[in-house]
């Protein structure tokens, strides 16, 4: 992206701009019941712009509440670059952005849409960035994923960010405390953006790693709430995961486009910088995954084997509940035995045989005594005595 001559540069490849159409400022203003025109209330500034601010020779020249406003002064001011920060904005305002800066319109639904995968594409002098930023919310012990779309044009950074994360405003207060890297132009902000974006994981993947040590420390613990714990910080890693790999192939790219354009060679280099935190970032978040699913396997194991005791557990004591009835029912049948004698020859009968027999009482001792030995040696010899 080479200098031009003054005035004012073309979008892309649109050449030379043609003339703005003025647009309308609103419907119609109302009539008050003299038939006079009523004045209209003033115009509020839309909650979605965060900042809309030129730049020349890497200096803030001037601070705009609405797109409008900001592309009148860029069309007066030669020399200038554009950097508007967006926070969900409406298709409204994106159809403006559209129509001033010639955006493609495939890269505007995306940016409407979100929840789009980390990607690089150029649409005639236009580059259009999608990526995934993220941040750790210590409170939940959780991760926070944001979406950012990135327009980078000749003379112009267009943000749009869906999510929490990045803070941008610590990025523009970074360029503008450099003028020196800001001045080198838009591809120097997208520089500023990739590198705080990919900064914003090391946080992220501390958080994780200290989590990843907690869970195996309540994984030997033997906590039952753990398996859901792995559950969710899988989720976690493999989302991480699709924000980090695409970036090794986009920095890829755009280094090659850099070398292409004859983009500055500084610029070159941090942006192989950034590259290289983004492999480190990569390489330890394949290793959380794999570690995760060490864990699994570990606390599966873990729960089979508790399982496994428990039921040994069961078993031995059903078995011992086992021996106890058997003992139970033999102590009760020898005991049987008497009761039955003694119960028949307790009935009040008169004609009953050796009733009246001398030895009747004796033999009944002895029969008991018999039938009683005798059970106990059966049930002593089956061990259940």
């Amino acid at each position: 992206m080479s200098s031009e001559p003054p005035g004012r540069r073309p979008r892309g490849l649109r050449g030379l701009r043609k003339p703005a159409k003025k647009r309308p400022a609103g419907p119609p203003p109302a009539e008050t019941t003299d038939g006079s025109a009523a004045p209209e209330p003033p115009a509020e500034t839309p909650s979605s712009i965060i900042t809309a601010a030129l730049y020349r020779d890497g200096h803030r020249v001037s601070t705009h509440e609405t797109l409008a406003d900001a592309f009148r002064q860029q069309r007066a001011t030669s020399g200038t670059l554009a950097w508007i920060g967006l926070h969900r904005p409406t298709s409204a305002e994106l159809v403006t952005l559209a129509s001033e800066f010639d955006l493609h319109p495939l890269a505007i639904e995306d940016a409407l849409e979100a929840h789009q995968r980390p990607k690089l594409e150029r649409y005639g002098g236009t580059l259009f960035v999608v990526l995934r930023a993220a941040r750790y919310l210590d409170d939940p012990e959780e991760v926070d994923f944001g979406e950012l779309h990135v327009f980078v044009g000749r003379d112009f950074v267009i943000t749009v960010r869906h999510g929490g994360a990045p803070d941008l405003s610590a990025v523009r207060q970074r360029m503008e405390d450099t003028p020196e890297l800001l001045k080198r132009g838009p591809e120097a902000v997208l520089y500023a953006i990739l590198d705080a974006v990919v900064d914003g994981y090391a946080p992220v993947v501390d958080g994780v790693q200290t989590d990843i040590d907690e869970i195996e420390t309540e994984v030997f613990g033997g906590d039952p709430r753990v398996s859901r714990r792995i559950y969710e910080l899988s989720r976690e890693v493999v989302e991480f995961q699709r924000a980090t790999r695409p970036l090794n192939g986009m920095l890829e790219s755009l280094t090659a486009g850099f070398e292409k354009y004859a983009i500055d060679e500084e610029l070159r280099r941090y942006l192989r910088d950034v590259a290289d935190h983004v492999l480190h970032t990569t390489e330890r978040v394949d290793g959380f995954r794999q570690a995760l699913q060490d864990i699994l396997t570990v606390n599966a194991t873990l729960v089979n084997q508790q399982q496994n005791a428990e039921m040994r557990a069961l078993a031995e004591a059903g078995f011992e509940q086992n021996e106890e009835v058997k003992k139970i029912s033999a102590w009760a049948a020898i005991l049987f035995a008497p009761t039955l004698v003694g119960t028949i020859y307790g009935m009040n009968f008169d004609e009953m045989p050796e009733l009246h027999w001398v030895f009747g009482y004796p033999f009944a001792l002895v029969l008991m005594a018999v039938v009683c030995t005798s059970l106990y040696l059966i049930f002593k010899r089956r061990r259940w005595l």
